[in-house]
């Protein structure tokens, strides 16, 4: 029985992989070329957010009904306020698959990605289509960000930049974030993500299926105010590298009180 759960754990996994590959390069033929012709850029964005948060809702739960995964969330409703405050969500990243879960809970958001993101054949048009935000130029990082969120998006972020190095350690946190709450004002709404057995890490493939369901958890802390972590008269980039500490400290901190962090 051990053998024939692992066996289908597989080959689900192979199926959902190949589901989402096909989908997001259909996604860049089809939805990059309308979003360019599309009269309203607003209504644009929209329409695309839901798509992609309706597609990865269907895909986890697919997941967890093919017994691939299990997943249990905590504050999760503050990520599903779509008439709310715009909020920048700042996660750890243990997993690939927490940008996939994030956005299965986050009607209206908007992720900053990695540069590579932009050149690939499977996420090029998504990306661009959605108008999600580049980590190439941190200046420019900061600036979109800062109008996505006067849009009413919610900003996902992976200060990380990449996956977590091992389960019970981060990278150290880019500034961008800072920067981003620092100038815009929205509060900063951190996020704690663990997967027990680790699944799609940093040094695994996608055929590295664990010998049981992997158990994702997502723990959505209070709000913090970056003007509250930063001195008033601290200059911008002292402020930037204030926040950015304390919420590495805040995050590292709950992973450990959480038991997501191993000793």
């Amino acid at each position: 029985m051990k053998a024939l759960d692992y066996c289908w754990r597989f080959a689900a996994t192979a199926l959902a992989f190949t589901v989402f590959g096909i989908c997001g390069l259909g996604f860049s033929l089809i939805l990059f070329p309308l979003a360019s012709i599309w009269p309203h850029r607003e209504s644009k964005q929209r329409a695309i957010a839901a798509i992609i948060h309706v597609f990865f809702r269907a895909l986890v739960a697919v997941l967890v009904r093919a017994g691939v995964m299990k997943l249990d969330t905590r504050g999760a409703a503050a990520l599903n306020r779509a008439a709310g405050q715009p909020v920048i969500v700042v996660a750890n990243h243990p997993t690939w698959l927490d940008v996939m879960v994030l956005l299965s809970l986050t009607p209206r958001a908007c992720c900053v990605v990695k540069s590579a993101h932009w050149s690939n054949p499977f996420f090029w048009g998504v990306v661009r289509a959605a108008e999600y935000v580049s980590n190439s130029d941190p200046v420019e990082l900061v600036e979109a960000g800062a109008r996505q969120l006067a849009r009413g998006y919610t900003m996902i972020i992976f200060p990380e930049g990449t996956r977590s190095p091992t389960p019970n350690r981060l990278h150290a946190f880019s500034r961008g974030f800072a920067h981003m709450a620092l100038q815009s004002g929205a509060p900063i709404l951190p996020v704690l993500v663990d997967c027990d057995p680790p699944a799609f890490t940093k040094n695994m493939r996608w055929h590295d299926v664990p010998e049981r369901a992997f158990h994702m958890r997502v723990n959505v802390l209070e709000p913090l105010g970056a003007d509250e972590l930063a001195p008033r008269d601290e200059p911008p980039a002292l402020a930037a590298r204030t926040v950015t500490s304390a919420i590495q400290a805040h995050i590292t901190k709950h992973l450990i009180d959480y038991g997501f962090f191993k000793a």
